[in-house]
């Protein structure tokens, strides 16, 4: 890959530094990677809770997008809905291999952490987490997906269907069964 100096990139719309990156520029790729790394890592964080394995599948994200950023093609979308469904293809991959390998759970590995301040109070927020992840994570995948997607990264129901390759409408209907079946689980 032929590199650039930062000036060369500086000021180029997210367009141009695509259509740089394509053409092999890696100071394009490079701004393109600092503009998403975060969201790409929230995004995988959320569907993994686990920080070590979502720095390396976000890690692999961008390694594959790099890999194949010559073959990108602009098809309307914009450019973060092709590294979501990166990201989403990796962590499907990533649960997939999960399941054929048995696990430790964490608390058995490391002792529960020392809790300070009111410990009663502590305990029951920490229930009520707990209780609403375990609600949230007995969902189908396609609506944990849309949960974090919309509340975790902030994207719109047009963006959130671009992603998910779904219409707008499909993904407002998929929110509203997905906030009806919470509040039944959850007794909101």
């Amino acid at each position: 890959m032929r590199s650039r100096t930062n000036n060369d990139v500086a000021g180029k719309s997210e367009n141009e530094l695509i259509s740089l990156a394509t053409e092999g520029h890696s100071e394009a790729f490079g701004v393109l990677y600092e503009k998403y790394i975060d969201q790409i890592y929230n995004y995988i964080y959320y569907r993994t809770s686990n920080g070590k394995d979502a720095e390396d599948l976000c890690s692999r994200v961008f390694i594959r997008a790099l890999r194949h950023i010559g073959r990108y093609e602009d098809r309307g979308y914009p450019f973060s809905a092709w590294l979501y469904r990166i990201a989403h293809n990796l962590v499907v991959n990533w649960y997939r291999d999960r399941e054929r390998k048995e696990e430790i759970p964490l608390a058995e590995q490391y002792p529960p952490p020392v809790m300070e301040g009111n410990v009663e109070e502590k305990i029951e927020s920490e229930d009520e987490k707990d209780h609403l992840m375990r609600v949230i994570n007995s969902l189908p995948e396609d609506r944990k997906e849309l949960l974090i997607l919309k509340h975790v990264e902030g994207l719109t129901n047009l963006e959130i269907g671009q992603i998910m390759d779904r219409t707008e409408g499909a993904i407002k209907a998929l929110y509203h069964r997905t906030l009806e079946s919470l509040r039944e689980d959850y007794d909101l």
